[in-house]
């Protein structure tokens, strides 16, 4: 099939996809035309604007003075020995105290008779006497009775009495001091300040002044058909991206301060110091006891008995036994012992500390800092950045309707008159007449892909009434 040279001219559709958007499509319906008007796709190129940008070239920062610190000497009381407490024993006080122990309970009893002679009587007779009627509890000692005896029953233990409480000794033993040679403050560890100033570094940025983009360029060779209106080559071409390297300065380090540490002064000065303090030692004093033998009573004797001081008339049988309620006082011991009055202690005396003056420096104002603000440089850039993205749309194109060798030949004309090489100007529509039409759209920013009117009307090509 071949493609007329007209047919070329009418339009080209153009596909194109950039690295930065894709190509927008405005061509899904038709346009209203007239008859014997021809329109094409055509590819509106993409917009730009030229915009002045303010690049940071060098931070702001800050410039730091330091103000050094102020001292004075003063005297200053030092401790040459200090205070203490000092412990002295104090011994325990004792009380004597006679008190009285019992040796031999008191004991009343039964017997046959009231003299040295009598006998203790048993329980058996008591009891008899009481069944009897004898109310033995009602008796007092020195009343007699007639009856049976049951002997008492006693006995003997061993036992220990106090005769002086446990207590404690107390020995101090001193404390113990030596002398020794000590380091004394005199002058205080400081810090001064000192003033990092700030550092730069330069980098280098690179400032895009036009971003990448693709266009359709005329090849040659045998390819397929771009759409059904042409026959033309066309081949997408990558544009890359224009930049511009500037160079600036960033802060690196900010400016800082750094502290420098001023030793502390001292002066060796001799002082008691303590070794071993003062300690008490306790020794326990033991309980001392006495042993004693006493006797205790078991059981009481018994007695069946009849009074003989009653004037009544005894009832039953007389026994023949005679017994009389005997009291034995009891038997005390007087003995001497130690009890503390007051428990042995320590009482602690103070010791005052000693001194002695010395020279020290002290610090009146610290060191300080100063900070002044150095605003940030800038420089001015010139960007050309995108507007619109390129497009396809529907314009009206010559066609073989309209377009005549007269127009071609103006067409030809002026374009060689703007500085194109259309070729052989000869009304014919050929290759080189097409890629200079194709080069004036591109510099002129026109819709490309056919002969369009707007083309005409810029190339100054007036078409006749039809």
């Amino acid at each position: 099939m071949r493609i007329s040279p007209v047919a070329a001219a009418i339009g080209v559709l153009v596909t194109a996809t950039s690295s930065q958007a894709a190509t927008i499509d405005n061509t899904n319906t038709l346009p209203e035309a007239r008859p014997g008007q021809c329109y094409a796709k055509v590819m509106v190129p993409a917009a730009y604007e030229t915009r002045t940008e303010e690049v940071l070239v060098q931070e702001a920062s800050e410039k730091i003075e330091t103000i050094p610190a102020e001292y004075t000497w003063e005297e200053q009381k030092v401790v040459e020995h200090p205070a203490m407490t000092r412990l002295v024993p104090v011994p325990a006080e004792y009380a004597k105290v006679i008190e009285k122990i019992q040796v031999a309970p008191s004991q009343v009893y039964w017997t046959d008779r009231l003299d040295k002679k009598g006998v203790p009587v048993s329980s058996v007779l008591l009891t008899g006497a009481k069944t009897g009627g004898v109310d033995l509890d009602s008796a007092i000692p020195g009343m007699c009775f007639k009856e049976y005896f049951v002997p008492a029953q006693f006995k003997e233990e061993t036992k220990e009495i106090l005769v002086k409480e446990s207590s404690e000794s107390i020995e101090v033993i001193p404390a113990r001091y030596e002398w020794v040679e000590e380091q004394v403050l005199v002058k205080a560890a400081t810090k001064k300040i000192v003033e990092v100033p700030v550092a730069y570094k330069t980098v280098t940025e690179k400032v895009l002044l036009e971003p990448a983009k693709t266009v359709w360029k005329r090849g040659n060779g045998l390819v397929e058909k771009v759409d059904n209106t042409t026959g033309e080559i066309m081949c997408l071409v990558e544009i890359p991206a224009v930049y511009k390297t500037i160079s600036k300065k960033v802060v690196d380090t900010p400016a800082t301060i750094k502290e420098v540490e001023i030793p502390a002064e001292y002066e060796m000065v001799k002082v008691s110091k303590l070794v071993a303090p003062a300690q008490e030692v306790r020794e326990k004093t033991p309980e001392q006891f006495r042993k004693f033998t006493q006797i205790t009573k078991v059981a009481d004797a018994g007695f069946h008995w009849h009074a003989t001081h009653s004037t009544e008339k005894p009832k039953g049988r007389f026994t023949g036994n005679q017994i009389c309620l005997k009291e034995v006082p009891a038997k005390f011991e007087e003995y001497s012992k130690l009890v503390v009055k007051t428990p042995a202690s320590v009482r602690q005396e103070e010791v005052p500390a000693k001194y002695k003056v010395v020279k020290v420096r002290k610090l009146m104002s610290a060191a300080q800092e100063k900070r002044t603000e150095i605003p940030a440089e800038y420089k001015s850039v010139t960007k050309r950045q995108k507007v619109g993205d390129e497009r396809l749309e529907w314009r009206q194109v010559l066609c073989e309707t309209n377009m005549t060798k007269d127009i071609v030949t103006r067409v030809q004309q002026s374009l060689k008159d703007a500085g194109y090489n259309p070729g052989s100007i000869d009304g014919v529509v050929g290759g080189g007449t097409l890629r200079a039409v194709d080069n004036y759209q591109r510099e002129k920013n026109l819709p490309r892909g056919g002969l369009t009117i707007r083309t005409l009307e810029s190339l100054g090509v007036k078409l006749s009434a039809n």
